[in-house]
């Protein structure tokens, strides 16, 4: 009787794991100076094609493009119109979703003290 039960057993985890899906999210990169920006709600970005408006996703990283993640408080005061950024973006159907922006590094942070 067990080794019925152990053969149903594994024959449904089988079937179970033929059966699963697995989900593939494709992530893209533009470049382009932003010209319009209401954090959580507007980000629009001026590519060479044109205009392009993208979506807030669950969670948006913002970064340096040497990967420091920006605070909340430096999100304030270096995301803003007319910088040029790098948005990683999940297209959704007709959408792009925000996944993370890179802007340039800080030029505050070179050490000019002479």
């Amino acid at each position: 009787m067990k080794s019925i039960l152990a053969c149903i057993t594994a024959g449904f985890l089988m079937i179970t794991g033929v059966n699963a899906q697995t989900t593939t999210t494709t992530v893209t990169t533009s470049s382009g100076t932003i010209t319009q920006y209401t954090p959580g709600s507007t980000f629009i970005v001026k590519e060479t094609s044109g205009p392009v408006t993208y979506t807030y996703g669950d969670q948006v990283v913002y970064a340096t493009s040497s990967g420091v993640v920006l605070t909340p408080e430096q999100v304030q005061t270096r995301i803003r119109v007319g910088i040029p950024v790098n948005v990683e973006y999940a297209p959704v159907g007709e959408t792009r979703v925000i996944k993370r922006v890179i802007v340039e590094e800080d030029d505050d942070d070179d050490d000019d003290d002479n």
